[in-house]
């Protein structure tokens, strides 16, 4: 149930996120120009009801079909969500976008898997475009007579709810539920299937809205951690505090402080009592926010405050500060505490689990002891799992256990494997491919919890003598060496790129390989393809699309593109300043890769070739 409202709040953050800076815009034209703002303007704040009817629920409505339907899906979005804005115009229809956008996009996916391979020639952009014009003008008419009434109703009962609450003075005891929330990552589901949306309806009518204060407040955090760095025992925790009190109350990232409640569960105590004494404050100033606090940091809270209403704010985050602090400093002096180390690793996997990345799972029992061959496997074979096992592979061989580590496509998992290492999405696919395998799930393929947790008890072995025993088994499988051809040359390079979308970076990956020779121009859709599939973010900021198990025909000869970006490219919510565009025949690209593991190690080098190696550093470092 909890990973299931994980998912569900990330696809809803993953449809909002996006357009957050329209929310802001918004914001500052409400802040600035309504009759009661800093500088009324007639004039420009009749930009807010437009903005708040039409712009945000039909970006929110786009962006929902894209994620389901790709381009094709953000069009019928676009056109869905129409129908419910035109049905329902008594209230801003964010939640019937939040329906009717993915819904458009599941529609035209199905439409074109049931299509694929029987379209006419010839008549493919006929198809298409009518398609898209048919089912989106259905949707929009649904919209219209259906969904928009039924979310007006949805919103009446809500908002009534929040009423019922707010003149009972219970609404204080919604930070009960909205601190755990926050460290379990379900806050996505709260805050933008229920907080938002209400405080959009309430903040078109009254101009602002306390529902955007609820979650947002980076007081409780503050507090929590200034405790930890004035009464906290343990000197690491105590010297990480001040930069994550930076990070957390500046930057707005309340992730940061997650561990240091993992440490010890019961301080949990002080943000929720903190939040409380804010928010009861809050209730009885009739406070609230023009609009959503995104990220939230005291810089965002402020601005988002209406004019006569800054101060009440700054107190109202003192307040949640100072209970939090004063709470938590007797906890924190009382209590031993885990090490930080192991509550960040425990908050790493429980972020991966927010993400629908399922635990280390067992397919057949294969005891510790009798691991002798690990395969890691994605869907080709040729990008991820083998960067995902040259790793894996340097990380094990101190350990000297004499354990095979290779990758392979999921489909062709070799039966003599005794540990299968895939993504999670995959892991049906590799239990049918290799059933006498113990499958280890994860999210991606150089950073995972469940990846360390593999090598504590391998670990765990060699230091028991295992290791000992091993010395006659087979030795760890090294990558091929290349057979002498130009994988990667200076042109394949491109450094000092401006920050792109997802896909625009991959095409452009996917460009630079045809432009080179490597591959013919199929081979793009297919990298596109394979990043829906599942992702090619590798972690510390390195992406390595590469084309599906079925696009290999279309590749000319290996070879390896990299390209740079300084300010990062959103895969999700982690940042590639790398994308490595990769396009393999047999083993000769692994070489390669296998160095560009190795330069991973080197966090310092690592940084550099991430925003400032030049073409010439790169091709030393990889070539």
């Amino acid at each position: 149930m909890k990973n299931a409202v994980q998912r569900f709040g990330k696809f809803l953050s993953a449809m909002v996120m996006p357009n957050i800076g329209a929310f802001i815009a918004w914001g500052f034209i409400t802040a600035l120009f309504i009759e009661a703002g800093w500088l009324p303007n007639e004039k420009l704040a009749s930009l807010n009801g437009p903005m708040l009817n039409y712009l945000l629920p039909i970006l929110i409505g786009v962006q929902g079909g894209r994620l389901v339907g790709g381009d094709r899906g953000a069009v019928m979005g676009a056109i869905a969500t129409v129908g419910v804005i035109v049905g329902a115009p008594d209230y801003p229809m964010l939640m019937g976008s939040m329906v009717m956008g993915p819904l458009a996009g599941f529609v035209i996916k199905k439409f074109d898997q049931a299509m694929d391979g029987r379209m006419p020639a010839g008549f493919e952009m006929l198809i298409n475009n009518f398609s898209v014009g048919i089912f989106g003008m259905v949707l929009a008419i649904i919209g219209f007579y259906a969904i928009g009434p039924l979310m007006s109703a949805i919103l009446v009962i809500l908002r009534g709810g929040v009423e019922i609450l707010i003149n009972n003075g219970l609404l204080p005891l919604a930070a009960i539920f909205i601190e755990p929330a926050k460290v379990l990552f379900l806050n996505n589901a709260i805050n933008q299937g229920i907080f938002t949306p209400i405080g959009i309806t309430q903040a078109a009518e009254a101009g602002k809205s306390i529902m955007y204060m609820l979650e947002t407040n980076p007081g409780p955090g503050f507090g929590l951690l200034l405790a930890y760095w004035v009464f906290s025992k343990d000197r690491a925790t105590k010297d990480s505090a001040p930069g994550a009190i930076i990070i957390q109350f500046l930057g707005g990232i309340h992730e940061i402080y997650f561990p240091y409640i993992l440490m010890n569960p019961f301080v949990i105590i002080g943000p929720i009592l903190g939040n409380i004494c804010a928010i009861f404050f809050f209730s009885i100033m009739d406070a609230g926010l023009v609009g959503p606090a995104a990220p939230g940091s005291i810089i965002a809270f402020l601005a988002m405050s209406p004019r006569d209403s800054i101060l009440i704010s700054v107190i109202g985050v003192a307040i949640a500060a100072a209970v939090s602090f004063l709470v938590s400093s007797p906890i924190i002096r009382m209590a031993g505490a885990r090490s930080l180390e192991d509550a960040q690793a425990q908050k790493d996997s429980m972020k991966a689990e927010s993400k629908g990345a399922a635990p280390a799972r067992t397919g057949a029992e294969v005891a510790t002891d009798a691991i002798q061959k690990i395969i890691f496997a994605c869907d080709a074979g040729m990008g991820s799992s083998a960067m995902g096992a040259t790793k894996f592979r340097n990380r094990i061989k101190p350990l000297n256990l004499g354990i095979t580590v290779t990758n392979t496509s999921v489909d062709n998992v070799p039966g003599d494997a005794d540990v299968v290492v895939c993504q999670y999405i995959l892991q049906d696919r590799a239990a049918q491919s290799a059933p006498q395998a113990r499958l280890v799930t994860l999210g991606n393929f150089l950073q995972d919890p469940n990846l360390d947790a593999l090598y504590a008890e391998l670990e765990e072995r060699a230091n028991g003598g295992a290791a000992a025993a091993a010395e006659t088994a087979v030795t760890a499988e090294e990558p091929k060496k290349s057979s002498g051809k130009a994988v990667l040359m200076k042109e394949g390079i491109r450094t000092g790129l401006p920050s792109v979308s997802k896909e625009e970076a991959i095409r452009a990956a996917g460009e630079l390989l045809n432009k080179l020779g490597f591959v013919n121009e199929n081979y793009i859709d297919a990298m596109l393809e394979r990043e829906k599939l599942v992702s090619t973010y590798m972690g510390m900021g390195v992406a390595i699309p590469h084309g599906t198990s079925t696009a290999k025909g279309t590749v000319k000869k290996s070879g390896i593109v990299v390209m740079q970006y300084p300010d990062g490219v959103d895969f999700g919510d982690e940042k590639a300043y790398l994308v490595i565009g990769i396009a393999g025949v047999g083993d000769e690209h692994l070489e390669i890769l296998g160095r560009i593991v190795e330069s991973l190690e080197d966090e310092e080098l690592l940084e550099k070739l991430k925003k400032e190696a030049d073409v010439d550093t790169i091709m030393k470092t990889f070539g």
